[in-house]
């Protein structure tokens, strides 16, 4: 299975039966978390961390504590989504307030943006879990994160937090698989970064702009986009649109409603990406 999201017209049956490998990696997982005896799950709701949740929710009961960061970069969707998850599958969950946006290192959105933010995250998470006796904070990276530029990861191994997945070695894909198998609802969402990852590198982070990509995603989703990005980029928005779905977004009708309703944003200049979405979009400019 590739690292892209099933396609929709694959049936569910012919995914549920995992692979040998995937099934394995899982049980190695299990048995980590057994040895972790305790644990504070990083929980934002995207693919990853609602699996590490899951599994260790599964194997720690109340010794694991589920938290998520809330702050101006969580969109309204993904805090709604965080809540029902952990409602139907019973774990036990937290919020903390994050403070990442008064940062102005943070605000400056250089390419070491992320670095910022998950410092103030685990540096909050950390001192929780010593408080109430947790032995271990952990996060969702999977072994895919290793072969993007992701500073968050250093901000990680500044404040001891672990990745269980990557130490068992799991890949995104794997975690789809692992995820439609128990029923997650998460299994073949799109990737589901924060707000700020939509704003071009050195244009400043706002709460004006935070907003304005936020309603721009609510937008697409409201004509019934599935997977895409708003990408900010000052008076111009990029938009990134799947593959599958960009045959829809070039009928005249649509891009004629996606000028007029990005335009009510303030977006001087309206684009379509012609190569479509695909994560880590706007690390592209590094690698050049």
């Amino acid at each position: 299975m590739s690292s892209c999201l099933i396609s929709g017209e694959e049936s569910a049956e012919a995914v549920a039966t995992v692979s040998a490998e995937a099934a394995l990696k899982e049980s190695r997982l299990r048995g980590l978390m057994r040895e972790m005896r305790s644990a504070v799950v990083a929980f934002s709701g995207g693919v990853d961390s609602s699996y590490v949740a899951l599994i260790a929710t599964e194997e720690l009961k109340q010794r694991a504590l589920c938290v998520t960061g809330d702050s101006a970069s969580l969109a309204q969707h993904q805090r709604a989504q965080v809540l029902e998850l952990a409602g139907q599958f019973g774990f036990q969950h937290e919020t903390i307030r994050t403070e990442e946006v008064s940062d102005p290192r943070y605000l400056e959105n250089a390419p070491n943006r992320c670095y910022f933010c998950k410092t103030e995250l685990y540096g909050k998470l950390a001192p929780l879990a010593a408080a109430r006796g947790y032995a271990f904070v952990i996060d969702g990276s999977t072994t895919d994160d290793l072969g993007d530029y992701r500073p968050g990861r250093e901000a990680a191994k500044e404040h001891g937090v672990r990745s269980p997945l990557i130490e068992v070695g799991m890949s995104k894909s794997e975690v789809r698989e692992l995820s439609l198998r128990a029923g997650l609802p998460t299994w073949n969402q799109p990737a589901s970064p924060c707000l700020s990852s939509r704003i071009a590198y050195g244009t400043q982070v706002t709460i004006k702009r935070l907003s304005t990509v936020e309603r721009g995603e609510e937008i697409m989703r409201e004509m019934g986009f599935r997977e895409f990005r708003v990408r900010h980029h000052d008076q111009l928005v990029r938009l990134e649109i799947s593959p599958a779905e960009l045959d829809r977004a070039l009928n005249r009708e649509v891009v004629e409603q996606l000028a007029e309703n990005f335009r009510a944003l303030g977006f001087r200049y309206v684009t379509l990406d012609l190569h479509g979405y695909r994560t880590g979009a706007m690390n592209e400019i590094l690698k050049q």
